[in-house]
């Protein structure tokens, strides 16, 4: 029997074939990341492959969609529908004629025929079994004799060997499966385009695939795979399957219908692909250590598949998010600078102080923000508003703290304001807090410090006076306290 599960060599090959039927999400990405992983870690090949042979389900663009989901994850294959190789072509939809020479093969051999019998003649033989109360299997209903294929029936495989299969699975272990998972399946559709049953084993086959990672819902098909390479006498790669991603709740699989996003939403929502990259490698896979942040060479040198585990694995976007924030302090304060201001509209770009005030500002978005979607809901609030424009008090009593006055407000105010021009030293936040905290603590905290802060931002909820002040610079805080004292004396 030839084998397959090592290229002339030794090179460790590993493949993610997703069909382009809709955009990608976590579930599909994390298994290409693992693929991905575990090539690299074995100084191997990792290749892209388009199954796109289910022409009635593919969607426009998918394929586009898939390619631009992994290179926005900084992941690139050694061969694939883009860059080519030696093992291409890389979409299924143009490698009929190889299909096809397998196909042949199988008949030659004995292992294929063609359906004799048309689509409502199987509805019957299913029905029957139905009412019978058995499973239905095609194999009871195997012709005797078989036609020559002319290519417009379908062409189904010949079970060689009704027995039990075992086999080991990288990370759920030794598995077995008894007769009853083997039937004949169809090989080739009369379309002509070969069903994933087949079509994949082929590709694996040609394209030297020494490892197959893919869902764990495919192991219940495994026995028949097995069956295919055991006819065409090659060895099959190794399986590795992988536990589902759960959706909430944990009690079933993580779907497009549960709420799986597009990856790409994760793009436009702020993440760091490298959060989400390492994200998603710790998705039902531990490191052995307690550890949490790592860089992708970091994950391929430590890689390895056996700590993959056989349970599901819950999404924790509040993770994600703290994953975000650490990897966002790992880059240079100009690389955040840079990733901020991204989300910052023009408007406060044109503003003469612009380049002075964020500067000031990035600590601010260092401490509160996660990811970009919390800047966009953060100025979409109105919470920069203040830094680059004067602030509107619609009902001036704002100002004025709980059992307050006007007049002691403005008196606190116009002391303020003293306090400031007196002040040489604005280089700091702490500098203006041991400036004007102590007439606050002599004089009631809430009773100074509120109108301080609302008449800087406008705003009852914003952050501290002093990180205002010192944002908003010395001439500025000091007409905005004037301001807010002839708007009470009104």
């Amino acid at each position: 029997m030839t084998n397959n599960t090592e290229t002339n060599n030794n090179t460790v090959v590993t493949r993610f074939a997703p069909s382009p039927t809709g955009f990608m999400h976590i579930g599909n990405v994390r298994t290409a990341i693992f693929a991905y992983l575990f090539a690299k870690k074995h100084n191997g090949k990792f290749l892209l492959r388009i199954e796109d042979t289910d022409k009635e389900r593919e969607v426009t663009g998918a394929e586009k969609h898939i390619i631009e989901s992994l290179h926005w994850l900084h992941m690139q294959w050694d061969e694939g529908p883009d860059n080519g190789g030696a093992h291409g072509p890389y979409r299924q939809s143009e490698r009929l004629d190889i299909y096809n020479l397998y196909a042949q093969k199988l008949i030659d051999t004995g292992y294929a025929y063609p359906d004799p019998y048309t689509e409502e003649q199987v509805q019957g033989f299913r029905t029957l079994a139905e009412e019978e109360k058995r499973p239905f299997l095609f194999r009871n209903h195997r012709p005797e004799t078989f036609e020559v294929w002319d290519g417009k029936k379908p062409l189904r495989f010949k079970i060689p060997e009704i027995k039990s299969y075992a086999w080991h699975d990288m990370v759920f272990g030794d598995l077995t499966a008894g007769p009853e998972a083997l039937d004949d399946f169809i090989l080739i559709k009369s379309d002509g385009y070969p069903t994933y049953n087949f079509a994949h084993i082929v590709d694996d086959i040609e394209m030297q695939v020494t490892h197959v990672m893919r869902g764990q819902e495919y192991i219940s098909s495994t026995p028949k795979f097995l069956a295919v390479y055991e006819a065409l006498q090659i060895q099959p790669p190794r399986y590795a399957s992988m536990p589902h991603i759960m959706a909430a709740g944990g009690n079933k699989k993580l779907g497009k219908r549960d709420g799986a996003r597009d990856i790409l939403s994760y793009k436009e929502e702020g993440y760091l692909p490298e959060a989400l990259f390492n994200f998603l490698s710790l998705l039902g896979w531990n490191p052995g250590t307690d550890q949490e942040i790592f860089t992708k060479d970091e994950l391929i040198n430590i890689f390895e598949l056996e700590r993959v585990q056989k349970s599901g694995a819950q999404v924790n976007e509040d993770k994600l998010d703290w994953m975000n924030k650490e990897h966002l302090n790992k880059q240079t304060r100009e690389e955040r600078k840079k990733y901020y201001e991204t989300w910052i509209p023009d408007v406060y770009k044109k503003s003469a102080d612009y380049e002075t005030k964020i500067e000031k500002i990035l600590p601010l978005l260092e401490e509160r923000i996660n990811v970009g979607r919390e800047l966009l809901q953060f100025i979409e609030s109105g919470e920069l508003d203040y830094f680059f424009q004067k602030p509107i008090y619609e009902n001036p009593a704002i100002l004025i703290w709980k059992n307050g006055t006007k007049e002691s407000t403005i008196e606190h105010l116009q002391q303020l304001t003293t306090l400031c021009e007196k002040l040489e030293d604005w280089s700091s936040t702490d500098s203006i807090k041991n400036a004007l905290f102590p007439y606050a603590e002599e004089k009631g905290r809430g009773d100074v410090l509120w109108p301080l802060r609302v008449c800087l931002s406008g705003k009852e909820k914003s952050p501290d006076p002093f990180m205002l002040a010192y944002i908003l610079g010395k001439d500025e805080t000091m007409a905005r306290i004037i301001n807010a004292q002839h708007i009470l004396a009104k």
